[in-house]
């Protein structure tokens, strides 16, 4: 339980140059170790120098006179030396998960750990198609036998979470081996905590509330910029139970925490004494814009006597080292997990409860909690698929669950017609409803069969003795380190961040393309960005036409709503045109002054770097940025959607 160097996230290093193996190089010309500077020295240059060393006193105002792939990593190279260090990412991703460079696809729409590698799959031959986005028509076939192969299935049980925290139940060795290895991964303690899977990050935030004892601990705090499916999951609980909801807001231009306001909540007398005040939500930095918040609101939080969850689906690979969870020690914390990156989104939520908060929660009967059972029958994806009910009751009849049909909603991959309706696409995220026909004819475009040929993933492992199972993504994260991790993904940001400042229009006193929500270029910012695409007269580019045009160039983005942003008087004026009134919910139902509010925001279009992002990846989303400098691309494209269902946004 002791946190691992928590120092080693904020050091960078500036010295030494070497070429990357993204573009030719296997490893780092020059091992020799240099001084480094200091952590405060770093902090304060790293923003200078990326502004200024990284195409200076230069715009662009179309996008062919974008400098090419090789002479931007040059100079990218020149100012982030340090990166050649990660060249071992380079080296995992090539040998792992080779399907990214066969289809050519660059995913910057997953916020969440992988559990296991690409190669797992090839290693078994059964080897399948990648699955396509939403919009965009799937490739030609790989491989005539297309495999689907889940690792695990999720069956769904209904239970009481209280007892199942204070007895467990029975475990098979997959999940006592699983349980095992994500603990240890997180450097969490089963001295200390007790944990259950869950369907996904939703159930485990409705579960959660709804066995905690808001008739006593009465309030609920959320600390989140942007709409969370989750979040409302819990809050809808939580209100029918009679809590008091509150959010944090946070200021316009740069998203931070209003701190006077968010101080006077935390701070808020209790009646109650000797009671807990209630819930305090906090996400560690938001997954949408990358914004990173003092972790001294928890200590605050606490001294406060609140109890704390800590919702860490939004942290990096490595970033729980870095939490110092032993001096924190939240009363809850949910993670999430998918199998494979840039293949197989779907996977399970975790809820972690602290052994000693176990006692005060309620005992409720609720759904959301899952088994992992192991995979022994890979699935055949065919094309006679017709999509009727009795098909559907026939996969139902062969035992398929729902985690067994692809079902992301903001992966790389398809996205619900109720996501697509309503805007709301939440990175990191599979989806989060309960599978029902007529959803899962939406989610199903091909025949699930199953087959007796190949042979199941295998996973399971014995180690002296003990059943272990084989979490190649983990390894491989753990192999690679903290220090590894964060400075790659510091780079790549950054320099995504800077370069997408420098698109101008032109003819037009260089009008910006982009508008950055959240912070910019900043050391300690995530590895997330908040942007919307404006054309040469100053008119929004709708979120949904992005990604679908990015689909197109077999890019995956997202998109989401941001809110509860406050807008100090002398951005009244400016308050008007930002902000925009979404229409949710059934026309005439009555809604309280807080969903009210929460209607008002941004809707956004997002991107976010996992482990394996490389410069190729941010260059090729730097390039297809561009071409909205190009009038006629945005005109055709908004000529597209106008024409086209706008529910479906069909590009």
């Amino acid at each position: 339980m002791q946190p691992r160097c928590l120092e080693v996230v904020s050091q960078v290093c500036f010295n030494g140059c070497c070429p990357s193996p993204i573009l030719g190089f296997s490893e780092p010309l020059n091992k020799t170790s240099k001084p480094r500077n200091t952590s405060a020295t770093c902090r304060q240059n790293f923003a200078k120098t990326t502004t200024s060393s990284i195409f200076p006193n230069t715009h662009f105002t179309n996008p062919e006179s974008l400098p090419s792939l090789q002479e931007s990593f040059n100079g990218f190279i020149k100012v982030y030396p340090q990166y050649s260090e990660t060249y071992q990412v380079d080296q995992t991703r090539a040998q792992e998960y080779n399907h990214l460079a066969i289809s050519n696809h660059t995913c910057l729409d997953y916020i969440g750990i992988g559990l296991f590698s690409y190669a797992q799959l090839q290693k078994h031959g059964l080897d399948k198609q990648i699955l396509p986005s939403a919009s965009s028509p799937p490739p030609p076939p790989q491989n005539t036998q297309n495999m689907h192969v889940p690792f695990f299935s999720l069956s769904y049980k209904t239970g009481n979470l209280k007892t199942q925290l204070l007895h467990g139940g029975q475990e098979s060795a997959l999940e006592s081996a699983m349980k095992k290895r994500i603990m240890s991964f997180l450097n969490i303690s089963e001295n200390d905590y007790s944990m259950v899977f869950t369907a996904n990050r939703t159930s485990a935030f409705k579960l959660l509330a709804e066995s905690y004892p808001f008739k006593t601990s009465r309030k609920l705090l959320t600390v989140y910029d942007y709409e969370s499916e989750a979040v409302e999951a819990m809050i809808d609980s939580s209100e029918k139970k009679g809590a008091q909801v509150m959010s944090a807001e946070f200021s316009w231009p740069g998203l931070r925490i209003q701190s006077s306001k968010l101080k006077k909540m935390v701070e808020m007398k209790s009646k109650r004494k000797k009671m807990k005040r209630g819930l305090f939500v906090f996400p560690l930095h938001s997954r949408m814009t990358g914004a990173r918040y003092p972790y001294l609101w928890m200590n605050r939080a606490k001294e406060n006597e609140w109890h704390i969850l800590i919702d860490a689906c939004a942290l990096g690979p490595k970033d729980m080292d870095s939490f110092g969870l032993s001096l924190i020690h939240p009363d809850f914390l949910i993670c999430s997990f998918y199998k494979i990156f840039g293949e197989n989104p779907s996977g399970f939520g975790c809820l972690f409860v602290k052994k000693s908060t176990v006692p005060i929660l309620e005992d409720s009967l609720g759904s959301g909690m899952v088994n992992l059972v192991l995979a022994k029958k890979p699935l055949r994806l065919l094309d006679e698929f017709s999509g009727t009910d009795s098909d559907f009751e026939h996969l139902s009849k062969l035992g398929l669950q729902e985690d067994e049909l692809d079902s992301s909603n903001s992966f790389s991959g398809p996205i619900s017609s109720q996501a697509t309706q309503s805007g709301r696409v939440e990175q990191g995220e599979t989806s989060e409803s309960q599978t029902t026909g007529a959803t899962a004819k939406q989610k199903v475009s091909k025949t699930l069969e199953i087959v007796e040929s190949g042979k199941p993933a295998e996973v399971m492992r014995q180690e002296n003795g003990i059943l272990e199972i084989e979490c190649r993504g983990l390894d491989q994260v753990d192999s690679l380190g903290l220090t590894r991790v964060s400075n790659r993904a510091r780079c790549l940001i950054n320099w995504m961040v800077n370069a997408l400042l420098k698109l101008k229009h032109p003819n037009t006193e260089e009008i910006p393309l982009v508008r950055i929500y959240g912070p910019r270029v900043k050391f300690d910012r995530g590895p997330a960005l908040a942007f919307n695409l404006f054309d040469w007269k100053g008119e929004k580019v709708e979120a949904p036409l992005v990604q679908k045009l990015a689909d197109r160039s077999n890019i995956s983005l997202s998109y989401g709503f941001l809110h509860h942003i406050s807008f100090p008087d002398k951005y009244e004026e400016e308050k008007a045109t930002v902000l925009e009134k979404r229409v949710s919910g059934a026309k005439g139902a009555a809604k309280n002054k807080r969903k009210e509010k929460g209607d008002l925001g941004i809707t956004v279009v997002t991107v976010a770097l996992g482990v394996l992002a490389n410069f190729e990846d941010t260059y090729r989303f730097w390039a297809f940025i561009a071409q909205f400098l190009d009038a006629d691309f945005v005109e055709k494209a908004k000529w597209r959607y106008t024409a086209l269902n706008q529910k479906t946004v069909e590009v």
